[in-house]
């Protein structure tokens, strides 16, 4: 009995009409709206005003697209501007793929806190907020991997491997294939879709158990999602700049990962528990009238 490979996607374009549909730009939309949608719900939840996710996702949203699309030019400058590169306009087509989660997460936050800002309320509960609701977007978004036919990992004789068209495999320098007919894949995309479901699925236990606030989920979710991107990003073969035998990523999930636990466990310890609704919404002290005291009565001598 032949094992039951994952097939290579027919087609990751569909045209409607004058207008291409392509799925890699299809799935992150759809990601974005369900992040938008889960974490504006567990906002109010926690106290947080109704509409105030979907205002500071004007600012995040094409924040981190950009952000995400710099970080992956700038890792894998040479695939645009290296002696036979893409150029600039491929630098800019990011429905070919290409978008750097680390970008994304650096600059998408920088928009979130410039909409936060702007409506007067803190960042941290924001952060917490939307946690769970970036790993199902990432989770969802991984599939425009698969369209693309991009990011797979090394070849395998495991069951689900993924097979994938030769245009898209690795050559070598006279256009033969580097890897036999009839090699499959390691799929990574997947492997990292179902990680990202496992970490959203521990944000809201955690964050229900222990109460977790100051933004110390979001710091949770960093942690957990890098520790996934460690051996994922091990089994990869596509081109990648390399500092020390390790790829690049290898190394920022393991900077940033640490420098996430750190946050998570020095911030436990400062600020335990999460912010009360008024916290949440921005309110202070400050903000409430005292009531009017009452005139001393006057003693008698």
């Amino acid at each position: 009995m032949l094992p039951a490979y994952i097939p290579s996607p027919s087609q990751g374009v569909w045209n409607l009409g004058p207008v291409p549909i392509r799925a890699y730009a299809f799935l992150i939309i759809i990601g974005i709206v369900v992040a938008i949608w889960w974490s504006s719900k567990r906002y109010v939840a926690r106290g947080g005003a109704v509409g105030t996710i979907s205002s500071i996702a004007i600012w995040a949203v094409p924040f981190g697209i950009v952000g995400g699309r710099l970080y992956h030019v700038i890792s894998d400058w040479q695939l645009y501007f290296g002696p036979d590169g893409r150029g600039l306009a491929a630098a800019l087509r990011i429905w070919d793929g290409g978008l750097g989660i680390w970008g994304a997460v650096a600059m998408g936050a920088l928009g979130a806190w410039i909409g936060a800002r702007r409506l007067g309320v803190p960042l941290p509960p924001i952060a917490d907020a939307v946690a769970p609701g970036i790993a199902i977007a990432q989770a969802i978004g991984r599939w425009g991997n698969y369209f693309n036919q991009e990011l797979y990992g090394a070849p395998t004789t495991l069951p689900w491997g993924l097979e994938i068209s030769p245009v898209n495999q690795p050559h070598n320098l006279d256009g033969s294939l580097v890897y036999p007919p009839g090699t499959v894949f390691q799929p990574t995309f997947l492997y990292e879709s179902l990680w990202l479901i496992g970490v959203a699925l521990v944000l809201v236990w955690a964050d229900r158990r222990f109460r977790i606030g100051h933004a110390r989920l979001f710091g949770l979710y960093i942690f957990l999602y890098c520790c996934g991107r460690l051996w994922i990003e091990m089994l990869r073969i596509d081109q990648a700049n390399i500092i020390f035998g390790l790829r690049l990523n290898v190394w920022t999930a393991l900077i940033v990962g640490l420098a996430a636990l750190a946050y998570f466990i020095v911030m436990g310890q400062r600020r335990p528990g999460r912010e009360t609704p008024e916290e949440v919404r921005g309110e202070t002290a400050n903000d409430e009238v005292a009531p009017e005291e009452e005139p001393a009565e006057p003693v008698s001598e």
